[in-house]
This record gives C-alpha cells, sequence and structure tokens, in this order.
C-alpha cells in the first residue's frame, strides 16, 4: 500500500493546530487497520503475507513517526488556543504509540514463526474486535477537534466528544474483561505448548490490550481539552 505525500505540515499549522493532529491520527489509524489481516495470515499460516502486512505496517508507523517529529519541530512557542502547547505534544505522542504497538505486533509475528492454538482463536478474535473498534472511536474523537475549536470547546460538540470519550471508557473496560479471559485461556492450555512459544503468546496479548489502553489515554488527553 502506497502511502501518499501530504500537505506541508506549515500549510496545515495555519489553518488549525488540530490539522496536523488529525493527520496523524489517520496514518495511525491505518497502521493498525492492517493487524485483522495480519491475523488472518498467521491463522493461515501464510509466513509470506505476514511479512508483506507486517512491511506496510512498519511503512505506517514510519510516516507516524515522521508526522509527530515535524509536528514537534514545526509548532510555534506561542498559540493562541485553549489548549496548552505542552498538552498537544502529549497528544500526539499518545496517538503514536498506537502505530508503535502495532508494529512490535508485527514485527513478533514476522521474526517468529507461530501457531494459533485452536482454543485461542475465538477469543483473540474477539480481542481483535474490540481493539479495531475503539481504536475507531479514537480517530472519531480527534476528527472532532476543528469543530470544537470553532465553538470555543463549548457547547454541543462539547457533549458530543464527552459521550465519546465515556463510550471510550466502556470500550476499554470490556476489553480488560476479553484480555482476562485470553490470559485465562491461554494459561490453561500452557502444558500443551512449548514454553518459548507461550513467552511470545503473552507478549502478543499484553500488545494488543496495550493498544486500547493508549486508546483511552488519548480520550483522556481530549477530556483534560474539555476541563480547561
Amino acid at each position: 500500500m502506497e502511502i501518499k505525500s501530504t500537505t506541508p505540515l506549515s500549510g496545515l499549522f495555519r489553518t488549525s493546530p488540530f490539522k496536523p493532529l488529525q493527520e496523524h491520527m489517520r496514518v495511525v489509524f491505518a497502521c493498525s487497520c492492517l493487524l485483522p489481516s495480519l491475523f488472518d495470515a498467521l491463522y493461515r499460516k501464510d509466513q509470506d503475507q505476514i511479512g508483506s502486512i507486517a512491511d506496510e505496517i512498519i511503512k505506517f508507523e514510519t510516516k507516524a513517526d515522521d508526522i509527530k517529529h515535524e509536528f514537534r519541530r514545526s509548532m510555534p512557542n506561542t498559540l493562541l488556543l485553549p489548549v496548552d502547547r505542552e498538552d498537544l505534544l502529549k497528544l500526539i505522542s499518545d496517538q503514536d504509540q498506537l502505530a508503535d504497538r502495532a508494529e512490535e505486533i508485527a514485527k513478533i509475528l514476522c521474526y517468529r514463526d507461530m501457531t494459533v492454538p485452536k482454543e485461542l482463536k475465538a477469543v483473540l478474535d474477539e480481542l481483535l474486535e474490540g481493539t479495531m473498534e475503539i481504536l475507531g472511536s479514537a480517530k472519531s474523537m480527534v476528527e472532532q477537534l476543528d469543530e470544537l475549536l470553532q465553538l470555543g470547546f463549548r457547547g454541543r460538540e462539547q457533549k458530543k466528544v464527552e459521550e465519546m470519550i465515556a463510550g471510550v471508557r466502556r470500550k476499554e473496560h470490556n476489553i480488560d474483561g476479553i484480555m482476562h479471559r485470553t490470559r485465562r485461556t491461554l494459561f490453561e492450555i500452557e502444558g500443551s505448548l512449548d514454553p518459548v512459544s507461550v513467552m511470545f503468546w503473552y507478549s502478543l496479548i499484553d500488545q494488543l490490550g496495550s493498544i486500547s489502553d493508549q486508546a483511552e489515554n488519548v480520550a483522556d488527553r481530549l477530556l483534560l481539552f474539555l476541563s480547561k
């Protein structure tokens, strides 16, 4: 998948300081959206496809890093906004962690030939589905920032974003329950797996779970914007 060049961040800053954040989030989301295809290739034991998808994830993660670094370099020291410069820098770092987690998962599956235990597949699918849902919610929240700015972070859009934030927190709580069941399932079949595979499976599960944690961090950062 080709990553096309986008508008220079200097131009985006002239329009809105949130435009680069939104562009960054779209790249992060595109990166993370490859995870279901990556796991589908894993289920099929298609190592060539795993490698190809992993390469695409790494390209998107690199693009997200480039936007993050340019954002930090280009951001004016003074912004006449109801949002602190430091909070904007922290938000893009929170977003970037989502792509970092996807890249870590891709690297594990690319470098190690993994076999999915049949007992684990159903709950893994549930975890992936919940992860993609919360990522979509996080992206939707960031897309609302311009509307919030126009309304001075008040009014109808504020309530809409607050409801989105509450929804992300509910989703994260639900994923915590799925994570518990996933780890429990793995624990129950540990004896049938080699110890190194067990170690890598726990790592993969933790990396997937940390994506929802990071999505909640994005939500909490936006809530901080609304409270100032």
